[in-house]
């Protein structure tokens, strides 16, 4: 017995029919495998986000998705994948968003079809009816079917990696000036390891991004038309851009924080030379008094009228002279 929904609950973002020519027209759960029983070229976009595990078995009952599949979509925290169940295949990738200076990461899970496309969002992800938009504009790319509106989405995806490499530039760009500054500060080591720490957090998400649209490329080409292989490539391009900026800021900041740390060592190294030197002057007097201080009779110049300002001169005398060496080697 089927599930039946008497109206779409709001986690369905959008459930449309996209005819052969683009021609759209929006659908009810129910209405779904009625228009995947009709073989007319067109094929059926779901979009959900957070969706209800009863909501996932309905759509498991509409587009007869695998059992792994629809485990998988069920929880998030998935590793980025791309798994095929038969005719239909299964991707899981992760999704950025700058907030307030820190990334929030997302998931977006994918199934994909012949006649079908199915997006379910999980956590920080932005709408995708930007998206659907576009693709609407495009109507003799819409008719290559789900690949293309797969495409749009994976584009979409990486070209928001892109801001956030930028903005994580401007941040270390902003951190160089307080590297240099004359004074150390814990908070800027801290932020320098926070934006590190976010950085290969954002890796891990496209990395994996590579791969993904290198198999769409070159593995599942009974789901991915020649036509399609073309826009494949692209996204696959725009993600070893991401990749190689995303490797480059973490060497860049690894060698700002090896600076820091390198300074902060040559700060201290500063301070305890003029520690040494100004311990090198009182040195001498200390000597020359302890060893008059010593309660012996027969000690130079101790019986002379004159010896106290002589002694006081000769301690002057090497004080100044070390002073002026001390200074000269910058150790005060």
């Amino acid at each position: 017995m089927e599930n039946s929904f008497p109206a779409d609950p709001a986690c369905v973002v959008n459930c449309v029919r996209y005819g052969r020519d683009g021609s759209r027209r929006d659908l009810t759960l129910d209405e779904i495998s009625d228009v995947l029983a009709v073989d007319d070229g067109s094929f059926v976009w779901v979009g959900l986000y957070e969706p209800e595990e009863a909501l996932l078995d309905k759509l498991q009952e509409e587009f007869d998705l695998h059992d792994l599949a629809v485990e998988d979509a069920h929880h998030a925290h998935q590793r980025p994948k791309i798994e095929a169940y038969g005719n239909s295949l299964f991707i899981a990738v992760h999704t950025a968003q700058a907030l307030d200076g820190k990334v929030s990461f997302g998931e977006t899970h994918m199934f994909v079809g012949t006649r079908y496309l199915v997006t379910v969002r999980h956590g920080t992800s932005l709408s995708y009816s930007t998206v659907r938009a576009r693709c609407e504009r495009e109507p003799e790319l819409l008719a290559l079917g789900p690949t293309y509106g797969l495409y749009a989405v994976l584009d979409y995806i990486v070209d928001n990696y892109m801001p956030i490499v930028d903005e994580f530039r401007d941040q270390l760009n902003d951190l160089e000036q307080d590297i240099f500054a004359e004074s150390f500060s814990k908070q800027t080591v801290r932020k320098l390891y926070e934006l590190k720490r976010e950085l290969t957090r954002l890796r891990l998400a496209v990395a994996p991004m590579q791969d993904i649209t290198g198999q769409l490329t070159r593995v599942h080409t009974q789901m991915v038309g020649e036509e399609m292989r073309l826009y494949f490539r692209d996204v696959f391009d725009h993600t070893l851009r991401v990749n190689d900026a995303t490797d480059t800021l973490r060497e860049m900041l690894t060698a700002a924080m090896s600076v820091n740390l390198a300074l902060v060592t040559v700060a201290q190294g500063e301070v305890v030379k003029r520690l040494a030197g100004w311990a090198g002057l009182l040195a001498a007097p200390t000597l020359v008094a302890s060893w008059y201080g010593m309660n012996f009779e027969h000690m130079p110049e101790v019986g002379g009228r004159y010896s106290y300002g002589i002694l006081i001169g000769v301690t002057a005398a090497i004080v100044g002279g070390l002073f002026i060496l001390l200074r000269r080697a910058r150790w005060i």
